[in-house]
C-alpha cells in the first residue's frame, strides 16, 4: 500500500473523528433534560472540530499520497478493507464539515422545540457519515457512508420541515437514491473488471479499462454525482428540500452534502475513467453554463429568501463543475476552493434566513422589507455574506470564481464568456435582496418589536465571517495543501494535455 502514509498524529485519528459524533449520539439517549442534551451535542461537535484541526498542521502538502491512513481487513474473501485516508482535496472538506456542525447545533438551540433528542442524534449521525464519505478509500465502505447520509437528512426534512415537508423529503430521497443505485452498479462493474478483483479506490486509479467500459461507468457515476451536486437539469429536488428543511438541515445540505457530488467527480470520474471524462467534458461544461444561467435567472425571480439562496446554489455549483472539467491546474484548484467558499457563504446565508424567520415567521422579502432600521447588526452580517456570494473583491468567493474563470479562459474562451453573465446575475439577485431587506420601500411592514442578534447568534456567524475575509485576502494556506493532489489528479487523466487541446477544438471548431 505505497499510496498510504501513516502520519504521526495519533494512530486511528480518522476513525476517532468518525466515532466521536457517533458515540456522542448514543450517549444522548442517557441524558433526560433537553438543555443538557443541547450542551452535550454542542460539546461533542466542538471536540470533533478541535481534534480535526491538527490534521491541517500535521498534513504534508508536498505529497499526493493519502495521509493519516488506516488499513484493516473487513471482508477478506471479497477483498473488502476498512481503508481510510485523506489527501489535499479531502482535507479541506473534512475541516469544513467539523467546523460547521457546532454552528448547526447553535442555530437550532431555540428553533427546534419537539423531539429535540432525536434531532440532535441525527445531526451527530450525519456528521459521522459525511466525514466517512471524505475519508473512505474502499468502495464498499464509501457506499455505506454515502447512503448513511441519506436517512438522517430525509428525517430532518420530513419531521422538522415546513408545510410541504413530506413532499420535499420523499423527492429528495427518491432522486438521490436513484443516483446511488447507478453508482452501485458502476462499483460492482469496476470490481469485476479490475485484476485482481478489489474495491480499493486507489488501486482502481490508473487501471487500463477499455474505452467502452469507461464510458458506461462514467455515465453511471455522472448520474449519481450530477443529482447530488445538483447539476442542471437534475436540480429540481434542491429548492423543495431547502425551503422545507429546518435551518440546520439547509446548512448541512448546502455546505456539505452538495460537495459530495463534486468530490465524486474529482475522486472517481477523473482518475478511474480518464478517457471518458475527457470525452464527456464538453457536454458537462455546457451543462455547467446552463446551471449558472438558469440558477441566476431563477434566483432573480424569487420572493422567498430560501428559494433565492437555493437557486443561487445551482449557479454557484455550476461554476465549480466548470472549474473541474476545464482540466487545468488553476481551474481545478479554483473549483476545490470554491467548494469550500460556497459551503461557508451559503451556509451563512441560510443561517441568516433562519434567524430572521425565528423573529418574523416568514421568509418573504416584502414581509421582511425594511428591517435594517431595527436590526443593524444582523444586516451587517447579511451584507458581508451577500457580497461574498456575488464574489465581491476581498471576499472568499472572488478568489475561487476568479481562478475558475481564469482556468476557463486559458482553454475554452467561449465557455468562459458564457459564464460571465452568471456573475452579473449573482450581483443582481443578491443586491436586490439586500435592498429590500435593509431599506424596503414606501410601504414597509411594522418591525418595531424586532430584536437584533443575540450573543449566541453573533457567535454562530462570526467564524464564517472571519473565513470570508481570511480566504479573500490570504488564500495561500488553503491552496497550498491541494497543489500536489491536484497535480497528481491531472497526471492520472491519460493524455490530459492533448485531451484539453481536443476539448478546446470541440468547443471552438
Amino acid at each position: 500500500m505505497d499510496f498510504l502514509i501513516m502520519n504521526d498524529y495519533g494512530p486511528g485519528i480518522l476513525s476517532i473523528l468518525m466515532l466521536l459524533p457517533l458515540a456522542g449520539g448514543f450517549v444522548l439517549f442517557f441524558i433526560s433534560e433537553e438543555e443538557r442534551q443541547k450542551y452535550w451535542t454542542l460539546g461533542v461537535t466542538i471536540l470533533t472540530a478541535v481534534v480535526s484541526l491538527p490534521l491541517y498542521f500535521k498534513f504534508d502538502p508536498t505529497t499526493h499520497k493519502y495521509q493519516f491512513a488506516e488499513h484493516h481487513a473487513w471482508i477478506p474473501s471479497l477483498n473488502v478493507y476498512y481503508t481510510l485516508g485523506i489527501d489535499g482535496i479531502s482535507l479541506l472538506l473534512v475541516l469544513m464539515t467539523t467546523l460547521l456542525m457546532p454552528l448547526c447545533v447553535l442555530c437550532s438551540w431555540n428553533y427546534i422545540k419537539t423531539r429535540v433528542r432525536t434531532f440532535l442524534f441525527l445531526l451527530l449521525l450525519i456528521e459521522a457519515s459525511m466525514l466517512g464519505v471524505f475519508m473512505a478509500l474502499d468502495f464498499v465502505f464509501f457506499y455505506v457512508v454515502w447512503e448513511a447520509t441519506l436517512i438522517p437528512m430525509f428525517l430532518l426534512i420530513g419531521i422538522w420541515g415546513g408545510d410541504r415537508k413530506i413532499y420535499a423529503s420523499i423527492k429528495f430521497f427518491l432522486y438521490t437514491l436513484a443516483g446511488s443505485v447507478m453508482m452501485l452498479v458502476a462499483i460492482i462493474a469496476l470490481y469485476f473488471n479490475t485484476d485482481p478483483h478489489t474495491f480499493s479506490i486507489p488501486l482502481m486509479m490508473g487501471q487500463d479499462y477499455s474505452s467502452t467500459f469507461q464510458m458506461w461507468v462514467f455515465i453511471a457515476f455522472f448520474l449519481a454525482f450530477a443529482i447530488k451536486v445538483p447539476m442542471f437539469p437534475f436540480h429540481t429536488w434542491l429548492p423543495a428540500a431547502h425551503v422545507q428543511a429546518p435551518t440546520a438541515g439547509s446548512v448541512i445540505l448546502a455546505s456539505v452534502l452538495l460537495k459530495m457530488g463534486t468530490y465524486g467527480f474529482l475522486r472517481f470520474c477523473m482518475p478511474i475513467t480518464p478517457e471518458a471524462s475527457v470525452t464527456f467534458a464538453p457536454f458537462l461544461l455546457w451543462l455547467s453554463i446552463a446551471g449558472i444561467l438558469y440558477g441566476g435567472f431563477t434566483a432573480l425571480a424569487q420572493s422567498d429568501m430560501k428559494k433565492l439562496i437555493a437557486y443561487s446554489s445551482v449557479g454557484h455549483m455550476g461554476f465549480v463543475t466548470l472549474g473541474i472539467f476545464v482540466f487545468n491546474t488553476i481551474g481545478m484548484e479554483g473549483a476545490i476552493l470554491q467548494m469550500i467558499n460556497h459551503g461557508i457563504t451559503t451556509g451563512a446565508l441560510f443561517l441568516c434566513v433562519g434567524m430572521i424567520y425565528e423573529r418574523t415567521h416568514t421568509r418573504e422579502l416584502h414581509l421582511n422589507a425594511g428591517i435594517g432600521k431595527y436590526m443593524p447588526v444582523y444586516v451587517t452580517f447579511l451584507t458581508f455574506f451577500s457580497l461574498s456570494s456575488l464574489a465581491f473583491p476581498g471576499t472568499n468567493s472572488f478568489i475561487g470564481e476568479f481562478m475558475i474563470l481564469a482556468g476557463a479562459f486559458a482553454d475554452t474562451k467561449l465557455i468562459a464568456a458564457c459564464a460571465i453573465p452568471g456573475a452579473i446575475l449573482a450581483a443582481a439577485y443578491m443586491l436586490r435582496m439586500l435592498q429590500k431587506l435593509i431599506w424596503g420601500g414606501t410601504n414597509n411592514p411594522s418591525h418595531i418589536g424586532l430584536s437584533d442578534l443575540n450573543a449566541r447568534e453573533i457567535i454562530t456567524l462570526t467564524p464564517l465571517l472571519l473565513l470570508v475575509f481570511w480566504i479573500g485576502f490570504g488564500p495561500k494556506p488553503f491552496l497550498n495543501v491541494m497543489h500536489a493532489s491536484v497535480a497528481n489528479l491531472l497526471e492520472q487523466v491519460n493524455g490530459i494535455q492533448s485531451g484539453a487541446a481536443s476539448l478546446a477544438q470541440v468547443i471552438l471548431p
